[in-house]
């Protein structure tokens, strides 16, 4: 191979297929490499017979659930915001042209032992369950200053500076109790721990401002859509898109071995006795261990039900947090489920993921009140995996590494990531200021 690339990428994982798209889109030179003989790595799709090869070692499984071509359960189940920087990201590159998108029903919360739907809007707060009336009138106000907010017209401040005000303290200033603030900062905000309490309240404001929009875009009732087929298929949109734009791709290369420099810098990447060259490598955490560090680990559970999720209004696929103080935890757990409405399924068949960071030794016993909401099962499985963050120096050795797939099921951390390992690659912002409205190939 005398060829020299930009850009080598190592792995099909979303993040990777999501950056060789659009650095080719972009101009790069791109070649993009993975050791397995499918595409999405960690993040792909598995139908009946590959479930069960992977989680009981055999490729029997049981008749009455159906074909096992019909299913496609996510290793890394996760849903997208309609007014998202995914969403953003694929109208960016035209990638909607390959997928077809469904809204998602329904966005609940755990509170007191039960599932209550999210109220994104200061209407839907004068009817929730979730608080008592003197509680409503004043979540209403918070709610109705937060839709008015415009960051960039003082006049709708009244008088806070957001990055200086606290989360805490502009809550404060509204008088909401415990359990309002914690649907707030888990379930609308999207927040995992409550350290963002005691951060500016700029970024919380703009994640509830997200979550309305995005509600508003489909007239849902939840922010989120999702892939008909589950997300195997978007690592593939994306390879698609990046071979369109000139990327090369070669799946089943075993070993992909990095090669630097004398200097420590990346220079090409050998497999089978060939050595591709590049001036800069992509890839996740398994094709550089040495240059990443262990920061926790994730659990889940994986279940095939015969009915919808309890108390979610018999919603085809919805998505449940349960906030860590609701668990006397130090994170929140979360709750997945499509159906065959999404054809990740058979007719009558649903899907659900228990997720969470994995707290004790024995995360079996930690999933436990999520498991506990599902109702009685078919079929469950449990899988842990490790969760790894870069400590290398990108500037130093141009090799950049994505970070594992956190037990969120919504993909705003994963976005983030991955805009910002493109802008350490071209020193460039990836620009998204396009124009949702007119994006309707993305909807149903």
């Amino acid at each position: 191979m005398d060829e020299e690339y930009d850009v080598i990428v190592l792995g099909t994982g979303l993040k990777e297929c999501i950056l060789s798209g659009v650095l080719s889109v972009n101009g790069h030179k791109v070649l993009h490499m993975d050791r397995n003989d499918y595409y999405g790595g960690e993040s792909a799709s598995l139908n009946l017979i590959q479930l069960w090869k992977r989680f009981k070692g055999n490729d029997k499984p049981p008749s009455y659930l159906g074909s096992s071509r019909d299913y496609n359960v996510d290793m890394i189940p996760k849903f997208m915001m309609a007014n998202g920087n995914l969403v953003r990201v694929l109208i960016h590159t035209d990638v909607t042209k390959y997928l077809s998108f469904k809204a998602v029903d329904g966005s609940f919360v755990y509170n007191k032992g039960k599932v209550h739907k999210v109220p994104a809007t200061d209407m839907e707060a004068l009817k929730s369950p979730l608080m008592g009336i003197f509680e409503k009138r004043r979540a209403r106000k918070f709610f109705a200053y937060v839709q008015d907010y415009v960051e960039s017209d003082p006049r709708t401040h009244e008088g806070m500076d957001l990055t200086r005000v606290t989360t805490r303290e502009l809550i404060a200033k509204y008088g909401l109790d415990d359990n309002t603030v914690d649907f707030i900062g888990h379930a609308l905000a999207l927040h995992r721990d409550d350290r963002y309490l005691n951060e500016p309240a700029l970024d919380t404001v703009k994640r509830m401002k997200l979550y309305a929009e995005s509600v508003f875009r489909f007239q849902g009732g939840s922010p989120y859509i999702y892939p008909l087929y589950g997300l195997g298929e978007l690592p593939q949109a994306f390879a698609r898109l990046s071979a369109v734009f000139g990327g090369t791709y070669m799946l089943n290369k075993p070993e992909c071995k990095v090669e630097f420099n004398e200097e420590g810098q990346v220079c090409g990447v050998t497999s089978e006795g060939e050595t591709a060259k590049c001036k800069k490598v992509v890839c996740d955490p398994s094709y550089l261990p040495n240059k990443v560090r262990k920061v926790g680990r994730v659990a889940r559970a994986i279940a095939i039900m015969s009915h919808p999720i309890p108390n979610t209004n018999d919603s085809q696929s919805v998505q449940v947090i349960l906030p860590q103080k609701q668990l006397g935890r130090k994170s929140d757990m979360y709750l997945f489920c499509c159906s065959y409405s999404h054809n990740v399924a058979p007719k009558g068949k649903f899907i659900a993921f228990v997720s969470t960071e994995a707290e004790t030794d024995d995360p079996q016993v930690e999933l436990q009140p999520g498991i506990d909401l599902l109702g009685p099962v078919d079929e469950i499985f449990f899988d842990i995996y490790d969760r790894y963050e870069p400590v290398n120096e990108p500037s130093l050795d141009n090799c950049f590494i994505s970070t594992s797939y956190d037990p969120t099921t919504h993909f705003e951390s994963t976005v983030t990531d991955v805009l910002n390992m493109y802008s350490m690659i071209t020193g460039k912002e990836l620009d998204l200021s396009v124009d949702l409205s007119a994006a309707s190939a993305a909807e149903e």
